[in-house]
């Protein structure tokens, strides 16, 4: 087995559960916005229209198609629109709200934080995520994870966004570590398997829904699947 110094976590969808945790807050949103009142009768048709809004947003984010501010703005605004609710001002609340409720929350994926310990004992473990910095930050410390990571890096810190090999490259000169030496684990096909990839480093492709890549170094079903790989 090749025998590697540094682990590069991605965060959302990977270790820390972006869905669960998203979700709850958006039902703590309905309830608390009285959408109800407003038409919106259904949360769970709610939170399917934002999931779809923002992934669109997200994605035109990422080719940088649009700004962070942006995508801020429009994804409840155009999530209300779709139930015919144009409130600009109930749509700037609930984006203000996600962003302070939503980094909170503490749900991991399954065993993230067990592996976590474990791997610690044998390498150098880190984090490469194109959230916002500041929320990043917010859902290590809340989560307790902060302990695990010597080095935690955003887009906005790097100035470029998986798959940019700039922010791997980054990667390597902040940890001092070596492209051989290195392997990325992330959900994202694009962003984290063909980013590192294309960086010249090993993938580690979480697919725990499957499809994972068949060109990744590894495919991940769970993530408990790293320990007959690393340890």
């Amino acid at each position: 087995m090749k025998r590697y110094r540094h682990l590069f976590f991605d965060l959302d969808h990977t270790l820390w559960d972006f869905e669960t945790n998203s979700r709850d807050t958006l039902h703590e949103l309905h309830a608390t916005e009285r959408l109800v009142e407003r038409g919106i009768t259904d949360p769970a048709e709610f939170i399917d229209a934002y999931e779809e809004v923002n992934e669109g947003l997200w994605r035109r984010y990422e080719s940088g198609h649009i700004d962070r501010h942006v995508l801020r703005v429009l994804r409840f605004r155009n999530t209300l629109l779709r139930f015919g609710v144009k409130d600009d001002k109930l749509a700037d609340r609930m984006g203000h709200d996600y962003l302070a409720l939503t980094p909170k929350r503490k749900n991991l994926m399954p065993g993230a934080r067990e592996l976590l310990v474990d791997l610690g004992a044998h390498y150098r473990i880190h984090i490469i995520t194109n959230g916002f910095h500041e929320v990043q930050a917010e859902k290590i410390a809340s989560s307790g994870l902060g302990q695990h990571f010597d080095l935690v890096l955003s887009s906005e810190m790097a100035g470029a966004k998986k798959p940019d090999p700039r922010i791997f490259r980054t990667a390597l000169e902040r940890t001092k570590a070596t492209a051989a030496e290195s392997l990325m684990i992330g959900d994202s096909l694009q962003a984290d398997i063909e980013g590192a990839r294309n960086a010249g480093w090993d993938q580690a492709h979480f697919a725990p829904r499957g499809g994972g890549d068949e060109q990744a170094t590894y495919v991940l079903a769970r993530l408990d699947d790293l320990r007959a790989i690393l340890l």
